[in-house]
């Protein structure tokens, strides 16, 4: 098995996930915006020159949300998802595909806006508009938390993919004073020694 990872992106994801699991995988390092993304030879691996990828068994995966359902249906044992007629399965669909489905378009904009373009092809009313649907995303998440640790049942892949989806959009500078739960549970995120791991991980380490 091997992971295409970069610091920083949703490949943190993946990681997260490997060492929560206890797999072996070799970490292939990229840094964002070297030549070699743009290769032909890598874009064999992921054909928009991005990162997470994933090559096992003859297979490449390269959508983030579909790794982690992969790795935790085919080496998680039981761990990390709940049983497909537990009363928690559909909330942990639901949990898992919000990250992409909902908080992550409104952080792409952001960052886009703000980081990637210079500024004089920034767009103010963008930006406004993708921090106030950002902030009723994370208010949703923050409901779901209300009495609960994670989103569904036990820590699960859904914490990894909304939970990831949570701590950058408050390392952007998302609003959650007013979300008690959230950051709360991002605080318990950030505990685990996994996540930790994921994020210190570099091609020395």
């Amino acid at each position: 098995m091997k992971l295409h990872h970069a610091p920083n992106t949703r490949s943190v994801r993946i990681l997260w996930l490997l060492r929560e699991l206890d797999l072996d995988c070799e970490i292939v390092f990229h840094k964002l915006g070297d030549p070699e993304m743009r290769s032909a030879e890598y874009q064999r691996v992921h054909p928009l020159g991005r990162v997470p990828a994933l090559e096992d068994g003859g297979k490449t995966m390269f959508e983030s949300g579909a790794i982690v359902q992969y790795l935790v249906a085919r080496y998680g044992d039981g761990r990390l998802a709940p049983a497909v007629e537990s009363e928690d399965f559909p909330d942990y669909l639901q949990w898992l595909h919000f990250a992409e489905g909902m908080l992550m378009p409104q952080v792409n904009v952001i960052v886009v806006e703000t980081v990637l373009l210079p500024p004089e092809r920034r767009n103010d009313v963008n930006v406004a508009r993708a921090t106030k649907l950002l902030s009723r995303m994370l208010s949703a998440v923050d409901d779901r938390l209300d009495g609960r640790d994670f989103l569904a049942g036990a820590f699960s892949g859904a914490d990894i993919m909304t939970g990831h989806a949570c701590i950058v959009s408050a390392r952007l500078g998302a609003d959650i004073a007013d979300k008690p739960n959230v950051g709360a549970y991002i605080e318990r995120l950030q505990s685990r020694p996994a996540l930790q791991a994921a994020w210190a991980a570099t091609p020395d380490a």
